[in-house]
């Protein structure tokens, strides 16, 4: 009949607002596996850091997926930044440092993974940078969206 309208409700797919992380949900899994963190979460940084590009290249230097800077590539066992497998293990590693350095709460470790542990040290909280800020935010709320799909 002409009086009915169908609707049709779907899911949305592994994407979240372009990126596509499907290419990279194997390592994903295994660098989650090997350090304890949600995949979720792995998700939303990579999707805040480089929009699932591993190609990415930062204003100041940051590299690859998960955007890790040169000075920590050693610390980190990456010896090729643009290679996902070590970039998305290395980016992993690192998190879960800052996680144990404050006591698994994660605004303030994803603060120190976009300002750098010795800001978030000298404020002892979110620091008061716009930038950081926003990044925490921007990566909560994606974690919460990846959660649900």
């Amino acid at each position: 009949s002409s009086q009915f309208r169908l609707y049709v409700k779907e899911r949305p797919g592994k994407t979240i607002e372009g990126g596509n992380s499907r290419s990279y949900d194997r390592l994903i899994r295994e660098a989650a596996k090997t350090h304890g963190i949600s995949e979720p979460l792995l998700k939303a940084i990579i999707k805040a850091e480089s929009n699932f590009n591993p190609r990415a290249v930062s204003k100041k230097g940051a590299k690859g997926l998960m955007q890790i800077m040169p000075d920590n590539y050693k610390a980190l066992s990456v010896l090729d930044p643009f290679d996902p497998s070590q970039n998305i293990m290395g980016g992993t590693r690192y998190l879960k440092q800052l996680l144990n350095r404050y006591d698994a709460k994660l605004p303030l470790a994803l603060a120190a993974y976009n300002a750098g542990p010795t800001a978030v040290d000298q404020y002892g909280r979110i620091p008061p940078y716009q930038e950081t800020q926003n990044y925490v935010q921007k990566v909560m709320i994606l974690y919460n969206r990846y959660k649900n799909i």
